[in-house]
């Protein structure tokens, strides 16, 4: 039992120590009252939202009479986009008992206000649901380029961690937050996400062991497997922008696996090396962790996952919590949400948090 747990600690003490080496400096918890976002920006085309509208809800006739809905600011860091925009559903109270809360993630370019339908089934159900907005997006976007530019900044000055990093910081700071709440209770905290977000619950719940139950959608994959096996394209294509700003200034005629080294390397130092699945998927364990792909995902090739879903069972075996790891790939489906994640993940977190 020592040695998982050791590891675990090893992990999450060194991811910590490369989080904070690009933080600005350290302000108090703060969560400050907003107002509703009437416009959100979306960075590319508006995703369907007909997958998350399937998840399973209370037949309540006159739910958003019955919802309570918090706009919140909590700051995390000095630094301007140390400001987390917070989007909170939850049933008024009839009591005081303390209730399972979630963190939903959206994907890339779109924003939480995209995650309202999602929040408000959770919500119907007696869960505190909290949806927010990554870095560079949402009300964290000052224009419609805003992750792009963030991202190309990175790689260039390499003095922020844009893709993933800093929104892992932001959710360890909002557990935080939300272990203090009244009406939640601190030991039953779940983490979701789609695509971007998916990798987001993936690394917020390796860092932070307050996220007792994670569900990533679409978004566990191999970093260096990849990079190995020249699978890397799915993903590269997807920040194309970046890679190719990175292929100029290497010289290179086309992107290749040293550019998509380098480039992870500069904005997530450890991505593709000691923070990669094969290590931090198996410091979860032992708490409940879901893992929904597609069997035909470019982005996150079924190959790159062999070696770390091996180390995940061998952990939760380790840890008496063999039933508590499951992954499923969904055949014919490539990088989309889909009715089915949305129901499977719902039953999880009923299973584990209710």
């Amino acid at each position: 039992m020592e040695a998982p747990i050791t590891g675990a600690e090893q992990f999450r003490s060194e991811f910590l120590r490369v989080l904070l080496s690009r933080r600005s400096s350290q302000v108090p918890l703060l969560a400050e009252s907003s107002k509703p976002v009437e416009n959100p920006v979306y960075q590319a085309d508006v995703p369907s939202t007909q997958a998350i509208e399937s998840c399973p809800r209370e037949d309540i006739g006159n739910l958003n009479e019955m919802l309570k809905e918090e706009n919140l600011h909590l700051h995390t860091e000095a630094a301007e986009q140390g400001r987390l925009p917070l989007l909170i559903l939850s049933l008024k109270k009839k009591s005081e008992e303390r209730r399972p809360a979630i963190v939903f993630m959206h994907g890339t370019n779109s924003n939480k206000e995209w995650l309202r339908p999602w929040l408000e089934a959770y919500a119907s159900r007696g869960y505190v649901a909290i949806g927010l907005d990554s870095r560079y997006h949402g009300e964290r976007a000052n224009c419609k380029t805003a992750y792009r530019d963030a991202l190309i900044s990175s790689w260039k000055n390499g003095n922020t961690m844009p893709f993933i990093f800093d929104t892992v910081w932001d959710l360890i700071k909002l557990a935080e937050y939300l272990t203090q709440r009244e009406d939640i209770d601190p030991k039953r905290i779940g983490i979701t996400g789609i695509s971007l977000g998916g990798m987001h619950a993936w690394f917020a719940a390796a860092a932070d062991t307050r996220y007792s139950v994670v569900v990533p959608l679409i978004g566990v994959q191999g970093f260096r497997w990849a990079i190995d096996n020249d699978e890397w394209e799915g993903r590269v294509n997807s920040l194309k922008p970046l890679f190719e700003e990175a292929r100029i200034d290497l010289g290179k005629n086309k992107i290749d696996k040293e550019v998509v080294e380098k480039v992870w390397n500069r904005i997530a130092p450890g991505l593709a090396s000691q923070f990669d699945s094969p290590y931090s998927l198996p410091v979860i364990a032992p708490r409940p962790l879901y893992i929904l792909n597609g069997a035909k995902d470019p982005r996150n090739p079924l190959g790159g996952l062999v070696v770390p879903l091996k180390r995940a069972k061998k952990a939760f075996k380790k840890t008496a919590s063999h039933g508590n790891f499951k992954f499923v790939a969904e055949e014919g489906v490539g990088h989309e949400l889909t009715s089915f994640m949305i129901k499977e993940s719902s039953d999880w977190f009923d299973k584990f948090l209710k």
